[in-house]
């Protein structure tokens, strides 16, 4: 099959567009025709789901019983959790269980728990559709929420991989108590209640851990009572098995994902310039944890309706027709533009400071 009808010097972006979601599409035609279990598409969406929270579920019972260390329940959790985040942006655009809300809705519910420091899935299905119509502008919450657009420096470093250190940043950037106001009251109403709960349990983890570790080292360590051990118990066991795993997954996620979108210089409605294919080989310990997203998730954006395992199994495919069409790899210019499309921003860039108001 050839992939390219014409120079792609004569196409233009649209064309481009165009050509790449058709070879993509009729790749994975092509993949469901081979392996005829693929149209089973809620099915194996269902089963992969319980794979993921099975896993979980005997990963934490092993680090229980000190099969396995703490670091490796870690790990493997957190490999788990992003075969949910996946299962959940398939859900935003009603792959799985289309015509059956309680299935679907069940789903929902499950990937959401899996991953507890995130919002509300619900809400984010019209953040989310909303950043396929504006990617790359100022309205598309979503991806400016996980600080695309933002010059690198502490701050994107601390918002990158914390939702609710995210919007204090945001906060306190906000030139007004109005817009400070909407801001806080929008991150209580998204988070409410997991993610208050997930990123509660973080900082109380960490804050209790610091000030003992701190006390140790001036030679004054704390009698904690015996039910503020018992509670911290608990509370290390929930970091280890579900909250943890989390943190490190939103981190990797975030990254990745900041990072393949572009932001402030694309053109409206112009796929061909609102993603990259971010997949070097020093990266592979952060798609370990967001599930290949740098490499595959550029595919979602001119193939929408295809679930994750396609894209896993079109990539090689795609990435050839991609490159050929001018879809960028791996333009780490990106890191020093704030996410820009053209060299040329790269000033404007290093001053940009969007806020999520």
């Amino acid at each position: 099959m050839s992939t390219t009808p014409a120079s792609p010097r004569v196409l233009n972006d649209q064309q481009r567009s165009a050509h790449i979601r058709e070879v993509v599409m009729a790749r994975g035609n092509e993949l469901r025709q081979r392996y005829p279990v693929l149209n089973h598409q809620d099915a194996i969406g269902a089963g992969i789901l319980v794979f993921a929270l099975v896993g979980m579920a005997g990963s934490a019972l092993l680090y229980l019983n000190d099969q396995i260390a703490w670091w490796a329940c870690l790990l493997l959790n957190a490999f788990f959790a992003s075969l949910t985040h996946e299962l959940e942006h398939d859900l935003i655009h009603s792959m799985y269980f289309r015509k059956r809300k309680v299935p679907h809705n069940l789903m929902m519910a499950l990937v959401w728990m899996a991953r507890p420091s995130t919002i509300n899935p619900w809400v984010r299905r019209h953040l989310h559709l909303n950043h396929h119509k504006v990617s790359g502008t100022e309205t598309d919450l979503e991806e400016r929420a996980i600080t695309n657009g933002e010059p690198w420096g502490l701050a994107r470093l601390l918002m990158v991989g914390d939702n609710v250190m995210s919007s204090l940043i945001r906060m306190g950037r906000a030139k007004s108590w109005a817009q400070k106001r909407s801001i806080l009251w929008r991150t209580l109403k998204v988070y409410a209640p997991l993610a208050l709960l997930n990123w509660g349990t973080w900082y109380l983890f960490l804050g209790f851990h610091a000030i003992d570790t701190l006390a140790w080292a001036l030679n004054a360590p704390i009698a904690w009572s015996a039910g503020t051990l018992e509670a911290m118990s608990l509370v290390n066991i929930a970091v280890v098995a579900l909250v943890g795993p989390n943190v490190l997954r939103t981190f990797c996620l975030h990254f990745v994902s900041s990072n393949m979108h572009y932001y402030g210089d694309v053109e409206p409605g112009n796929v061909i310039q609102q993603t990259q294919v971010l997949n070097p080989w020093w990266m592979w310990p952060l798609q370990a944890f967001c599930f290949n997203f740098g490499s595959t998730h550029a595919i979602h954006h001119f193939v929408v309706k295809e679930p994750f395992y396609i894209r896993q199994m079109t990539a090689p495919v795609a990435h050839r027709v991609m490159r050929e069409m001018g879809v960028r790899f791996n333009d780490f210019g990106t890191f020093a533009r704030a996410n820009r499309w053209s060299p040329k921003q790269e000033a404007a860039a290093q001053s940009a400071q969007p806020t999520l108001g």
